[in-house]
């Protein structure tokens, strides 16, 4: 049995006490935690934190999980403490309304070393009472660099964004990411334990636009799911995918990103991916609301969060506070909370009276 005992763990993290020797941590055991894990593990020894010790048990005796081989390098702890202590470069794949809570679980043991790139998609709201009467603006939301920041004293933060769905990455087909910093040496961190022949790894320097990319892409896949589910053809998806791309800038813009990052990898990249795909949770959820289910229907039945649900209902609110121009988001809200058919959104959109075709550069 080649898989990791705790005590070859403890030994591990004994043994390996110089920067590049040491294992890398992986927060999250879902399906791109998993995929993460395993590209890692090419290079590195891994520690994978799972917050269920049933799914460290398991890990640790098999090959595989959750249909997903795990490579032989690869050991499960459901210990931050001990991840956080062993590693000096984490990768965070939580779902986003986890993380702010999973940053103060690690808070503690974190020290200005450490770096950190996460791979989450997703915005956290500051909390609001129910006599706040503010509107949601750029000052009530925080990316998940942000919460890092706020939340530790780890200095240098990145974030992994791209079109990398989970099952192609295990499969080991072809795919790129885009490590974003704004330093130079977690870029060239992501890309030396990342990159190998069958997955390259660019590097950006704006973080908040390659963050605001795969936060804002889920909510157009939300929307090409519903056109799939409608039976409609590569025109409409291709109307989409362009429309969308043109809203995602709008948006992006309004809280902070520049316009380079959205038409790179991550932005335009990820959001053919997603639109494209039916291993996307969120393209799953749309297609599953064009066939006629409802949404509390569709999310009880989901194994893992589909992050553009909740920035459907944020980005809404932000378009209307910031007079952003973001119609497929508004008709998406009406659809996944208001009961709008799927139907009527799309005719909305046909006759959105669009002047111009690109009007942001």
């Amino acid at each position: 049995m080649s898989w990791r005992s705790m005590s070859d763990r403890q030994e591990i993290i004994k043994t390996h006490k110089n920067h590049s020797g040491r294992p890398v941590g992986v927060i999250g055991a879902g399906s791109f935690g998993l995929a993460m894990a395993n590209m890692l593990a090419r290079k590195s020894d891994v520690i994978l934190y799972a917050r269920r010790p049933e799914a460290v048990e398991y890990i640790s005796s098999h090959e595989s999980y959750k249909g997903k081989p795990l490579h032989n390098r690869i050991s499960a702890t459901n210990n931050l403490q001990e991840l956080v202590e062993a590693c000096s470069v984490i990768f965070p794949i939580v779902p986003a309304n986890n993380f702010r809570q999973m940053m103060k679980q690690m808070a503690p043991h974190l020290h200005p070393y450490h770096i950190i790139i996460h791979g989450t998609k997703g915005l956290d709201i500051l909390p609001r009472t129910a006599t706040d009467k503010k509107p949601l603006d750029r000052s009530s939301i925080r990316t998940m660099s942000e919460v890092i920041r706020e939340e530790s004293v780890v200095v240098r933060i990145g974030c992994l964004s791209g079109p990398n769905l989970a099952t192609e990455l295990v499969q080991q087909q072809p795919a790129a990411t885009v490590v974003a910093s704004h330093f130079k040496e977690v870029i060239n961190e992501g890309i030396r334990l990342l990159r190998n022949d069958r997955f390259q790894v660019y590097g950006s320097s704006d973080l908040i636009g390659v963050e605001l990319c795969g936060v804002l892409k889920n909510i157009i896949a939300i929307a090409a799911g519903a056109l799939s589910g409608l039976g409609l053809g590569e025109n409409a998806r291709a109307m989409l995918i362009s429309r969308g791309m043109v809203e995602m800038i709008y948006l992006g813009r309004a809280l902070g990103g520049n316009v380079q990052a959205f038409i790179g990898l991550a932005g335009v990249g990820d959001l053919v991916a997603t639109c494209s795909s039916r291993l996307s949770r969120n393209f799953t959820v749309g297609y599953r609301l064009a066939q006629g289910e409802n949404l509390t229907q569709i999310l009880a039945t989901m194994e893992e969060t589909s992050e553009g649900v909740h920035t459907v209902k944020v980005m809404t609110e932000i378009a209307e506070n910031l007079k952003v121009r973001a119609p497929i988001t508004q008709m998406l809200y009406k659809v996944l909370f208001q009961e709008m058919k799927v139907e009527e959104a799309l005719q909305y959109l046909m006759k959105y009276p669009f002047n111009a075709d690109v009007d942001f550069l």
